[in-house]
């Protein structure tokens, strides 16, 4: 499947301004090290999107643009088609600069100073700083283990949903770090539970195209229009840094709040015209290049669970149902993690971020970017069972 594309070659991204290679030491205190970190992927962005890029700047003007326009809202309403046979209202769509940044002004619109957003836990850590940072309360939600497989605790969620002070409820679908994708049964539940408790639901779904299963867009699913789906093509397309997301918002006065926001208060109205234009590269002539990255990625996480079930038989990595990122439980070895991450920089020039990152329920993980070359993985992976063989 990956035979026409090449995921194997290494890409040297030092000196290109890279967060996750030039600018290492910032989180971890030494640079030179072999980064397993930001979440971005170490692989070219497909050719349909360079083609378009360099095509666009053959031109020399780089004046305003606009995202409100057919070309722009059919390539998303194709690739909801084409990918999850989802038909989806064009009339619901509104542009971002940012996921973050969409996902904060709704939470803004959809709470008051004070009042609860409930999310679940392990969590992206920019959900507890933009929460916080808006003045809100982060009511946390922990997903249980059972048979290595990360649930929703229904009971918890819904003591939480039913407290009337949290009034949104943020959604990670699919879920970062656990890779968990959401059945569409446990969709329907959500919705349901939070139609019932007058909550509001933001469903972040960024990571929603790195699937190794159905994934299935959150629309409401029949309830009211108290919903809003966020997402990017700068995940699954490697593309982050020409900037841009959006949003469906089914309400209408919540989608001319939001672009009041957006442009007559933030400025943000115009919109990187290579963001736009490599969104609809991405969604256009990118689905051949997006199976083969599947692929690829899934052979890297079968890898490392081989790779430590045979070293640490105690250690039950099982396979994610999404994204190119590694969630591994660790705690059966009962390591001193700090201890682990000191010698993964000091005695192995390796960076692999703590599941301490993602809050109190990552103790005793680690969470791994499996999106580069196997040839990566492999140094990671090597250094890392060096390292836990040092404590034992």
């Amino acid at each position: 499947m990956t035979q026409n594309f090449d995921f194997d070659t290494p890409i040297d991204r030092l000196g290109t301004y890279c967060t996750q290679w030039d600018y290492v030491q910032d989180r971890f205190g030494k640079s030179g090290l072999l980064p397993f970190t930001i979440s971005d992927m170490d692989f070219a962005a497909p050719e349909a999107v360079l083609n378009t890029l360099k095509q666009r700047l053959e031109h020399p003007v780089l004046g305003y643009s606009r995202w409100n326009h057919d070309d722009f809202k059919s390539a998303i309403s194709h690739w909801y088609k084409a990918r999850f046979d989802c038909d989806v209202d064009t009339q619901h769509v509104v542009y971002g600069p940012s996921v973050i940044y969409i996902v904060s002004k709704l939470i803004e619109q959809w709470s008051d100073a004070g009042q609860g957003v409930v999310f679940h836990t392990p969590a992206y850590d920019a959900f507890d700083k933009m929460i916080a940072g808006q003045g809100r309360e982060c009511i946390r939600s922990p997903l249980v283990k059972k048979h290595d497989r990360f649930e929703i605790d229904w009971q918890d969620l819904e003591s939480k949903l039913a407290d009337v002070n949290n009034t949104v409820l943020l959604l990670c679908s699919p879920h970062n770090p656990t890779g968990r994708v959401w059945s569409q049964n446990e969709l329907q539940t959500i919705a349901d539970l939070c139609e019932q408790h007058n909550v509001k639901v933001i469903s972040d779904e960024i990571h929603m195209d790195v699937c190794f299963k159905p994934h299935t867009p959150y629309v409401g699913f029949g309830q009211s229009q108290s919903w809003a789906l966020v997402t990017s093509a700068s995940k699954s397309f490697n593309i982050p840094a020409l900037n841009g997301a959006y949003a469906f918002i089914p309400s209408q006065q919540d989608r001319e709040r939001y672009l009041h926001k957006l442009k007559e208060v933030d400025g943000l109205s115009s919109p990187s015209i290579l963001g736009v234009l490599g969104t609809m590269a991405a969604y256009n002539e990118g689905g051949d290049w997006l199976d083969a990255l599947n692929h690829y990625v899934l052979a890297n996480h079968k890898y490392v669970q081989e790779t430590l079930q045979q070293t640490f038989p105690d250690v039950r990595y099982e396979l994610p149902d999404a994204t190119y990122l590694a969630w591994i439980d660790l705690s059966p070895l009962n390591l001193d993690m700090q201890r682990l991450s000191q010698a993964l920089i000091e005695r192995f020039d390796v960076a692999i971020m703590s599941g301490e990152v993602y809050g109190e329920s990552g103790q005793g993980y680690l969470r791994l970017n499996l999106g580069c070359p196997r040839s990566k993985v492999e140094q990671g992976l090597t250094a890392l069972i060096k390292a836990i063989e040092l404590q034992r």
